[in-house]
């Protein structure tokens, strides 16, 4: 990607933050003498104080128009507060590093064969593997009983994050939708952020934006967010409901890759509910399991397909 593209993301994210910060967050005295604000959150200079450089030297980075060096994103970063996922990003906004992403290569993606086998291996825990642009890789007959029935939906619209915004079952589906989606963007954001000129990815952004307000919106804020593990409280059309601790798992040969797995607490009701829903998806193993291609390599979509957390 261009630096100069780069160079305005990375404006146009510092923007977000010193909008979001005010004067006493970042240890400023407040304005007690009534003087008005034309703009939320802090002024540019205020910001370049905080961080020992001219006004003009943060406009110009601001504004895209000059790349700023290391030790200067470090005092950007603490005079703005960032937390430690804001610091990564703006890190891999500002310093160029070779991208292994199969989507800027134009090039299907694919889990390894082993990384299947263990999904099938999973019988009683669903589970399922993502790639940087939430594309669904990979997944077992469990997890296609809970989610969706990957296996039935077009290569192109495979994607987590496309499908929490098009598909009502997933909306209905958790409880906290609008809190999953927007880490779900956050997360898409922090995982694209070494190619946010991306064709892929804009194409994605560009069809959900275009579809839902709440993605553009949300998207436009260019918060960033990694989790790895939490609870998500599941309304299940036939089990009910489901409370159910996720935790993601890097694969080592393709780090961005992410198995999502999905577990109840032992004894629960959602425990065994997943036994039943286990049992039931093991009954139809001799049949063309719901999304499930067994032993074989699941592609993703590639970056020249139209577009759409856990």
């Amino acid at each position: 990607m261009p630096r100069s593209h780069r160079s305005t993301e990375l404006g146009a994210f510092l923007r977000k933050r010193r909008a979001e910060r005010s004067p006493t967050d970042v240890g400023l005295p407040s304005s007690g003498t009534g003087e008005s604000r034309r703009v939320p959150g802090l002024r540019r200079q205020e910001v370049a104080e905080l961080a020992s450089i001219s006004t003009d030297y943060y406009t110009r980075i601001e504004q895209g128009r000059m790349p700023a060096s290391l030790p200067v994103l470090g005092n950007l970063a603490r005079a703005l507060r960032l937390s430690r996922d804001e610091w990564s990003y703006m890190l891999k906004l500002a310093v160029e590093q070779p991208c292994d992403d199969a989507w800027a290569r134009n090039e299907p993606s694919s889990v390894d064969a082993t990384v299947q086998r263990i999904l099938d291996d999973l019988g009683r825990t669903p589970a399922f593997v993502i790639g940087p642009h939430t594309e669904v890789l990979a997944w077992n007959r469990l997890a296609a009983r809970i989610f969706l029935d990957f296996g039935q939906i077009p290569l192109e619209q495979r994607l987590f994050v496309r499908l929490l915004f098009t598909d009502p079952r997933l909306r209905s589906l958790y409880d906290d939708w609008e809190e999953v989606a927007h880490l779900a963007i956050d997360q898409l954001r922090m995982h694209t952020a070494h190619d946010p000129d991306n064709p892929g990815l804009l194409a994605l952004v560009a069809e959900l934006s275009a579809l839902s307000p709440q993605f553009d919106a949300w998207w436009d804020q260019r918060q960033v967010n990694i989790r790895t593990t939490g609870t998500k409280l599941l309304h299940h059309p036939t089990a009910g409901d489901l409370e159910l601790e996720w935790s993601t798992l890097t694969c080592a040969a393709s780090p961005d890759q992410q198995m999502v797995v999905w577990t109840g607490e032992p004894g629960s009701a959602t425990y065994r509910a997943l036994q039943s829903l286990a049992w039931c998806a093991a009954g139809t193993a001799h049949q063309d399991s719901p999304g499930l291609e067994s032993n074989s390599l699941i592609p993703a979509r590639s970056g020249s397909s139209r577009s759409g957390d856990h």
